[in-house]
């Protein structure tokens, strides 16, 4: 079992006087992130805030400790350590993938996004229709907000080249078998971008098990600075065109970087796992192979999140006039909740801010699945949102400030 104090103490925002009282309960939206990571952004500004890879000092050690935090998400990831790139966010990411694979595609190409997306693995790709390229869309079913993969058949035939989806919703939630899809989708010769910001939060996965071509998050949705993180397959990268400098279009870690990375932010993300590795071996895992440790690792957040998740969703259930978006079994989505009230999303979290509830309000992005499930985007949800981290106290003070508001 997750050792909740143990856990707690890794992170600064608990221990700060202005947020004592304060549960946050939008992680969806940016976790706080740990002390490993902060510890790094702060010597990283103070000692080596210089160009990186020089032949001096801080130079070095800067450009070393860049390199450390591509080496150890691809290991955890379990792919090569080329295969990792890092971006502003996974907003700007997929926006330049989107542009490489335009030039890549020729007209009368098809390519498949959904509507349970974040409008950022859809918007992009969408665009490319104005390229002369097909866009096709796997929709949702409208009651339960769930992607049924026989749909998906249905659209796959020898014009696609490319589906896009997301292993969870940050609005659905439900947790999509992603490993299931990709092979679909390979053995229909495309390839699968899978939009991972939702569900890396709860647990780094096993990126080549999951059969992934691109798989893409947030670091500072995993405890870490704002980055987005990209993991494209070798043979796939290697066949994109470049969109970096022309005189980088040879290496695989900067074609898909336009703009000159943020160094000290990618250095400090080195801290993300090294919170894993501490969370790890404070809980007896041995294993020397990072990506045992990252499915250790995942398999105790996702207990401690389902165990506090379930009270959640059986609260708003007993409700007539709330409608949770996605499934009610904690089992099969992420601690994401997002629910439909007949007060706006914005008033009832603000409510709840008077009862030390940071909530999220809104479409979060999310419009399109919104809409589709028949509710109103300009309304408003509540979304309700946590991590690991997030205490059983915490969840009882939910529960009593939405009994005070509601």
């Amino acid at each position: 079992m997750l050792d909740q104090a143990f856990v707690r103490s890794q992170f600064p925002a608990f221990s700060q006087p202005s947020l004592v009282g304060q549960a946050l309960f939008e992680n969806a939206g940016g976790s706080y992130p740990c002390q490993q990571v902060t510890d790094r952004l702060a010597r990283f500004y103070r000692e080596r805030k210089v160009q990186p890879y020089y032949g001096f000092e801080a130079s070095r050690l800067g450009g070393e400790e860049m390199d450390a935090a591509r080496a150890g998400l691809a290991g955890y990831l379990g792919v090569g350590v080329d295969e990792v790139s890092f971006g502003p966010s996974t907003t700007a990411n997929t926006y330049v993938l989107s542009q490489a694979f335009r030039q890549m595609l020729s007209e009368g190409d098809a390519i498949i996004v959904t509507n349970q997306d974040h409008e950022a693995n859809t918007g992009p790709w969408r665009r490319l229709a104005l390229s002369g390229i097909e866009v096709r869309q796997w929709s949702v079913d409208p009651e339960s907000g769930h992607l049924d993969v026989d749909d998906l058949a249905e659209l796959l035939d020898e014009r696609v080249r490319l589906v896009c989806f997301p292993h969870c919703s940050n609005v659905v939630a439900e947790i999509n078998p992603v490993a299931k899809i990709t092979a679909m989708i390979r053995a229909a010769g495309a390839v699968s971008c899978v939009d991972g910001v939702s569900y890396a939060p709860h647990g780094l996965p096993n990126v080549a098990e999951l059969g992934a071509d691109i798989y893409l998050f947030s670091s500072y949705k995993t405890y870490g600075p704002h980055q987005g993180v990209m993991v494209v397959a070798r043979a796939l990268a290697e066949r994109l065109p470049n969109q970096g400098h022309d005189f980088n279009g040879d290496s695989l870690t900067k074609k898909f970087t336009p703009a000159g990375p943020d160094h000290a932010q990618i250095a400090a993300c080195t801290g993300i796992t090294d919170y894993f590795d501490a969370v790890a071996a404070h809980h007896g895992c041995q294993s020397q192979i990072p990506v045992e440790r990252g499915v250790f690792v995942h398999d105790l957040f996702r207990e401690a999140e389902q165990r506090l998740l379930q009270p959640v969703l059986d609260y708003f259930s007993a409700k007539n006039n709330a409608r949770v978006l996605g499934p009610l079994d904690a089992l099969t989505r992420a601690p994401t909740v997002a629910v439909a009230l007949p007060a706006p999303g914005a008033v009832v979290a603000a409510a709840l801010a008077e009862h030390g509830i940071m909530a999220g309000d809104g479409d979060f992005y999310g419009g399109r699945v919104i809409r589709a499930m028949g509710e109103d985007p300009d309304k408003g949800l509540l979304r309700l949102s946590f991590v690991h981290y997030t205490a059983e106290q915490e969840i009882d003070q939910l529960l009593t400030a939405l009994d005070a508001v509601l």
